[in-house]
């Protein structure tokens, strides 16, 4: 019975708002079930703290990374992660490096990158890139489209990129300079695809409606920022609204 309640979860993440025709050599985004027990054993683990057990109710760790098929023999950078007790660093990595032929590399600041390429980084060699709410080199780390164009070369042919990023309002054009720390996710897709990304699909998991986006200091009015009058009314809204893509790199 548990398996196939894994499976019909994988199903729903899988289908779960998925827009236009993914490539045909896309895996099935179902783990299996003994790396979903993995993953719901680091989630709910001590060694997380308990500031970083409660968002789990608005960042969905175990529907995000299964949604991106998120395997843990796999060779995975992650953008910006906030240093050894970053949040979601603290679930991938160990998910990661404790699986034979499994490995994990952080991109920690915007030293040098991407002027220059990262330092001990296999290029061409990675399976998936992952970029969780660390938007800034988009919209104010100058000039944006050169991160994405070396994320493209870092990641093997037929390898990944998966984001999770504030979603911005579509009816307002996006800020160059990120004031609101909003990101419009027809402006992120175009960058992807720019730098020669095809996008694969997206998912609803990470979604809030209650999130206008006009509040009086952007995101950062909600929590967990609570900056500003009116805490417990951004309190009430919950974390961001967000857009959660899967890009893949053409395998040819």
């Amino acid at each position: 019975m548990r398996h196939i309640l894994y499976f019909v979860l994988g199903l729903l993440i899988a289908g779960g708002g998925a827009v236009g025709q993914a490539p045909a050599d896309v895996a099935a985004s179902i783990l299996a079930p003994k790396n979903i027990k993995l993953l719901q054993q680091l989630i709910g683990s001590e060694a997380r703290s308990e500031r970083h057990r409660a968002r789990d109710v608005y960042r969905h760790p175990l529907e995000t990374l299964t949604f991106f098929n998120l395997q843990p023999d796999m060779t995975v950078v992650e953008v910006f992660p906030g240093g050894q007790g970053g949040w979601y660093r603290k679930i991938i990595e160990p998910y990661i490096k404790n699986t034979p032929g499994g490995a994990y590399h952080a991109i920690r600041g915007r030293k040098g990158w991407p002027g220059k390429a990262v330092s001990g980084l296999p290029y061409g060699e990675i399976d998936m890139a992952l970029v969780f709410r660390a938007h800034g080199f988009l919209i104010y780390g100058a000039p944006a489209q050169d991160h994405l164009v070396d994320l493209f070369k870092m990641v093997r042919p037929g390898g990944y990129l998966g984001i999770v990023d504030h979603t911005g309002d579509e009816s307002v054009e996006q800020d160059p300079d990120g004031a609101s720390g909003y990101v419009n996710e027809s402006y992120f897709r175009a960058m992807a695809e720019k730098a020669g990304f095809v996008f694969v699909k997206s998912s609803p998991v990470n979604r809030n409606p209650k999130d206008t986006k006009d509040h009086p200091r952007g995101l950062y009015s909600l929590p967990p920022s609570l900056s500003g009058l009116d805490k417990d009314k951004h309190r009430a809204i919950g974390e961001s609204d967000r857009f959660t893509h899967l890009y893949q790199k053409p395998a040819g």
